[in-house]
């Protein structure tokens, strides 16, 4: 059994040296002044002084493990003092497990020769200590688990197993986190036949201390009995792993809180081909694979880049924590961009660039996960459907390219210096043809990227193609993101490469610019293919009945291809396409409506749940920019599809309705019906159409409820609405009740409806929505109506934290009793929201939100409107009404909209003698005492 001073890595000198220089962090590479970290010698030499003058075990023990944590904790701190300096992940994780590789040898060293010696070992008693998983290749980040396997010959010996006990306890004593397993040599084989996640933890597998024969017996037989076999079922499953592994993680590299190990684009994807590597072509180094041909020097030598930025961003991440944090969340992100040396710049602050430098790492795996896909078919030629080989015999040949089964490919790598359009026409024969695009067929347009040069996007032939992909019936979505990846869609339309990998650092948005762009290029798709009819109905509908079908692709792919460049989007966003569409071969009527999109494609959106739909001012406004009802349809459908590409959660039946409602309302108008300013008639109608549904009901009571409305309360609400609420106000006078809670569930807009029906007062919208928070409930719209006799109904949209209806009966319980113990005063609510304020999480707190007032006079004619924007946090809704309470301003109505870690609440009010406020001295107050209740110091408003 050898007792090493200092655990070394063996390499194979002679492979080493043919291998091109690479700068990889691989197995065997040496750590420098690893004295400075640890000096092994010296650590062995006191625990040898200590295991000879203490004889008691316990006390030895004690005394031992004092020791290791000592040099552990000192050895810890140059490791990371080197990586704070360096910013070299790989370093780091290469010096960790060095360290680990010292603190083991020298623990098994002295239980074996002092706790536990034998003079003459059996050969049933020899053991072997072995490094697996990615500490087998050499790699520890510094919150991660050290996973060992005892290597034994046969069964376990008491002696062994007092080794093994001895190691173990000791490590863990030392704070370390350490995943283990026994066995012998035939259950190390037998189980890596049945478990792939054992097979690839013994291919990684690295000899630490002890038997090093009995070690090479085990990888021998490991190589003979299970990689000897077809590599191809290895490569197979491992493929399988990864594409379950994205699935679960959402399937994209470009979310913005991306898992930096096992999301796509991660470490775990370099380990995945690393595996393969080893287990195809038997090699220990990455540089090896370049003489093989499986990678050029320039693809070597970006593995490494991208491995080591991981590696880095890893560190820096678990310090920071303190845990195996592996997501790449809001509230770390800016600290990390610091550390790494980001600043802003014009355009984009430090942690956008930050992030869009990961996201272009994420690229280049995929880029190396399809070289090698391609490689090893090229090797083995397999007849499975990963690698789609021919199904037929013969060939099919068109033009400069070819067809291999079901992938198209090229006749030779000279066709895009013969006619450069091929770059373009590759992508859209794929399309059109159904046609997967060869690996190598993309390995040849990353060696001709210049040939994307300004004349390319000149030539009328790629534009026409590229038109014709952008506006297919077959949808673009997947065809465009396999040009981005290929880095020929941001070369070919230099506007779009400025928004790749751009991330928007906000909790509202999940995905970077350009994935939002293909999301929702997507989504279009599935609403012209009427998959999205049950939850976007009216969309689904006028999308058939658009005439500027081209346009409406085109503006979808240019409508955030402004973001990132310092002013408005959507007014920077119409340049950019007024100059590209006239290239793609638009014509002038069609740029004019692609132009008009994306300068108005927030407009909807921001009239929908910014403002009062049944406001006949907002539809009048409204439909005054859009003119028309082929712009209106464009506009909807746009709308739905943008919103619905944000995220999987952003989109709901609420929203639906309000945009549903705008519509409706401004469809009426620009096709000649019924105006909107026509008020007295259609408050006439709506009464009618709520007396004829009040069965039951005599003349007198019919006529003394409807007195009770005012003009806006019969235009505010639907029928259905407003028959249940006549049915409350006649069940609370019938009972005399001067309070009534009542609740009902709407699964269509995903929304729980509470009315209260209450004594009108100063502050009870205040009240009541402080009741609602309190027991965490989200207000998502609210409408506020005084009647004639004094009382109110306030009717509130409300979710839980997860953005559903809030549903659950013991929850809408304590809702109900908190607004009654609220309004008579038995329920401390400043305590509770003071409660409900500590659980803001760190990510929401990492988002910096400035606190804004804006007062809108022309929004409405009755009404002065108040939008506030801030940052979102429990009880703040409640601030905000109180504060309005208290300076003398009645709420007729609130609309509330959340944008991840961003609110926008809109308040129709007036003053306290129901009129639209004019003063400019009141609306200062106003806007004073919004600003104090956001928590801004008075300093602060005059900037």
């Amino acid at each position: 059994m050898a007792a090493t001073a200092e655990v070394e890595t063996r390499t194979d000198s002679s492979r080493e040296r043919s291998a091109p220089q690479v700068e990889l962090a691989v197995l065997g590479k040496r750590v420098p002044n690893r004295k400075a970290i640890c000096d092994v010698p010296a650590l062995a030499a006191e625990i040898e002084e200590v295991a000879g003058d203490l004889k008691d075990p316990t006390f030895r023990r004690g005394a031992i493990l004092d020791l290791l944590k000592a040099a552990l904790a000192d050895a810890t701190g140059e490791i990371r003092r080197r990586l704070e300096a360096t910013n070299d992940g790989a370093a780091c994780v290469r010096g960790r497990a060095w360290l680990m590789d010292q603190i083991i040898g020298v623990i098994a060293t002295h239980a074996a020769e002092r706790e536990f010696p034998a003079t003459n070992p059996t050969t049933s008693e020899r053991i072997a200590v072995t490094a697996v998983g990615g500490y087998g290749r050499g790699e520890l980040a510094p919150q991660s688990d050290i996973d060992l396997l005892f290597l034994l010959p046969y069964k376990q010996t008491a002696r062994c197993e007092q080794i093994v006990e001895y190691m173990l306890y000791l490590l863990w004593d030392l704070g370390l986190k350490v995943g283990h397993s026994t066995r012998s040599v035939a259950e190390c084989i037998r189980q890596a036949h049945a478990d792939i996640t054992i097979r690839t933890a013994m291919l990684e597998s690295r000899f630490l201390w002890g038997d090093d024969a009995l070690y090479e017996e085990m990888r021998e037989k490991f190589m003979a009995d299970i990689a000897s076999g077809s590599p191809l079922e290895f490569v197979e499953q491992k493929l399988q792993e990864s594409d379950n592994r994205h699935r679960r993680m959402g399937d994209s590299r470009y979310v913005v809180e991306p898992n930096i190990k096992d999301g796509k684009g991660g470490l775990r994807d370099l380990h995945t081909l690393f595996w393969i590597s080893k287990y195809v072509y038997r090699i220990e180094d990455v540089a090896e694979l370049v003489p093989r041909g499986v990678l050029d020097l320039a693809e070597a030598r970006r593995f490494a880049q991208a491995q080591k930025r991981l590696w880095t961003i890893r560190c820096h991440l678990h310090y920071l924590t303190g845990r195996p944090e592996e997501r790449l969340t809001f509230d770390v992100q800016p600290v990390i961009a610091e550390r790494l040396g980001y600043t802003d710049r014009a355009g984009a602050i430090a942690v956008e660039r930050f992030m869009k430098h990961y996201y272009l790492t994420a690229k280049d795996v995929g880029d190396l996960t399809r070289i090698f896909c391609a490689a090893i078919e090229a090797e083995y030629k397999r007849r499975r459907r990963r690698f789609r080989l021919p199904k037929m015999f013969g060939e099919q040949r068109f033009g400069d390219f070819r067809v291999e089964g079901d992938r198209i490919t090229l006749i030779d790598d000279d066709a895009f210096q013969r006619d450069p359009v091929n770059l373009i026409r590759l992508f859209h024969d794929s399309h059109f043809r159904d046609l997967m695009i060869h690996p190598h067929a993309l390995r040849v347009i990353t060696q001709n990227q210049t040939l994307i040069n300004a004349d390319l996007r000149r030539d009328p032939e790629a534009n026409r193609l590229f038109l014709e992909i952008l506006s297919s019936p077959k949808g673009p979505e997947r065809i465009l993101r396999r040009m981005s990846e290929a880095r020929v869609l941001g070369k070919f339309v230099p506007d779009f490469g400025r928004v790749v990998a751009q991330m928007q650092f906000d909790m509202y948005h999940t995905y970077t610019v350009d994935e939002h762009t293909l999301v929702c290029l997507g989504v279009l798709h599935a609403i012209e293919q009427g998959e999205l009819k049950e939850v976007a109905p009216i969309a689904t509908d006028v999308v058939h009945k658009i005439l500027s079908r081209r346009a409406l692709y085109v503006a979808l792919f240019l409508h955030d291809i402004a973001k990132g460049r310092g002013g408005n989007h959507s007014i920077l966003g119409e340049r950019v396409a007024r100059r590209v569409c006239p290239r793609l071969g638009m014509t002038e009527e069609e740029t004019d409506t692609v132009a008009w999109l994306i300068r108005w494609h927030l407009l909807m959106s921001d009239t929908a749940f910014k403002r009062d739909v049944h406001d006949p001012k907002t539809v009048e406004d409204f439909a005054r920019i859009v003119q028309s009802p082929e712009r209106l349809r464009l506009l909807l459908v746009m709308t739905v599809a943008d919103i619905r590409g944000v995220g999987p959660h952003v989109w709901n039946g609420w929203k639906a309705q309000l945009l549903r409602d705008l519509y409706y309302a401004t469809d009426e108008m620009l096709t000649g019906g019924t105006s909107p300013t026509k008020t007295g008639a259609r408050v006439a109608a709506a009464k009618r159409k709520v007396a004829e549904q009040l069965a039951g009901w005599t003349e007198a009571e019919v006529e003394a409820h409807l007195a009770l409305g005012y003009d806006p309360y019969w235009l505010g609400f639907d029928t259905e609405t407003l028959v249940r609420h006549a049915w409350l106000v006649r069940r609370a006078q019938a009972s005399d009740a001067r309070l009534v809670v009542e609740h009902r569930l709407d699964p269509d807009r995903e929304v729980t409806e509470v009315t209260v029906y209450a004594a009108d007062h100063p502050g009870l919208f205040s009240r009541i929505a402080g009741a609602m928070s309190s027991v965490g409930a989200n207000i998502v719209d609210a409408r506020i109506v005084t009647l004639a006799d004094g009382m109110a109904i306030d009717t509130f949209m409300i979710q839980d934290d997860k953005r559903q209806m809030f549903d659950r009966s013991d929850r809408l319980a304590r809702l109900a009793s908190a607004i009654e113990r609220t309004l008579d005063g038995s329920l401390r609510l400043e305590e509770q929201l003071e409660k409900k304020g500590t659980l803001t999480t760190r990510r929401t707190r990492a988002m910096k939100v400035p606190p804004r007032v804006l007062i809108d006079q022309k929004a409405s004619v009755t009404h002065t409107v108040i939008e506030v924007n801030a940052h979102d946090e429990p009880g703040v809704l409640h601030r905000m009404t109180r504060a309005l309470a208290r300076v003398g301003v009645q709420i007729h109505s609130a609309t509330v909209s959340t944008y991840g870690e961003r609110f926008v609440d809109v308040f129709y009010v007036k003053d306290v003698f129901g009129l639209k406020i004019d003063s400019a001295r009141k609306l200062d107050e106003i806007r004073g005492a919004l600003l104090d209740s956001l928590g801004v110091k008075p300093a602060e408003k005059t900037k």
